[in-house]
């Protein structure tokens, strides 16, 4: 498929708004594909599909998680953990993705994992600074991304984790494994 052909697929499935940030993750992530190297059609797929699921039936987003035997901690998180593994499901299912590196961008650009590859860095990031964001700290993470993906990944890493016990919200385990990898790798890297 090509770029129209995704996006025709997706805007019925999701608001204008989400939409419109959709656009602003795909761009974001071409560019920092050219940037840091990467597949810049592979980020372009990642960042049109990465939302396909996030208005999807909770319901029916728990019931794919359990007849797929996904990681079944994700069971009572709601739309905003669902939506990324459901999301690759979706991709994989109907859109025909079989590039797992694809299909792992789509899956955890919400948590971040231990080990993840640079189009998993790239999708993260685009999703956290693509243009339409406005929160306290943006323009620095911008920044940071044009110059170091893993330090970009590390601040928007723990941004999210910031904002999360700020707001007094559960955090996933991915997201704590994910934040602890970074820093050991930090550490090691002096």
């Amino acid at each position: 498929m090509e770029r129209e052909e995704y996006l025709a697929a997706i805007k019925p499935r999701m608001p204008e708004k989400r939409y419109i940030h959709t656009i602003g993750v795909m761009e974001t992530a071409i560019a920092l594909a050219k940037v840091f190297g990467e597949n810049e059609k592979n980020a372009e797929i990642a960042a049109i599909l990465h939302d396909i699921a996030k208005y999807a039936d909770i319901a029916w987003m728990e019931k794919i998680v359990r007849d797929e035997k996904l990681d079944h901690r994700l069971i009572g998180w709601g739309s905003e953990l669902l939506h990324g593994p459901v999301g690759a499901y979706i991709a994989e299912h109907e859109f025909g993705i079989v590039e797992e590196d694809i299909l792992n961008a789509i899956r955890f650009h919400t948590t971040g994992r231990v080990g993840m590859s640079r189009l998993e860095k790239i999708l993260f990031v685009a999703d956290m600074i693509e243009p339409n964001r406005k929160f306290n700290g943006v323009e620095r993470l911008r920044k940071k991304a044009q110059k170091n993906l893993d330090k970009a990944v590390s601040a928007c890493v723990r941004h999210t984790l910031a904002f999360l016990i700020d707001t007094k919200q559960p955090i996933y385990p991915l997201s704590i494994d994910c934040y602890n990898d970074l820093m050991k790798r930090e550490d090691s890297e002096g």
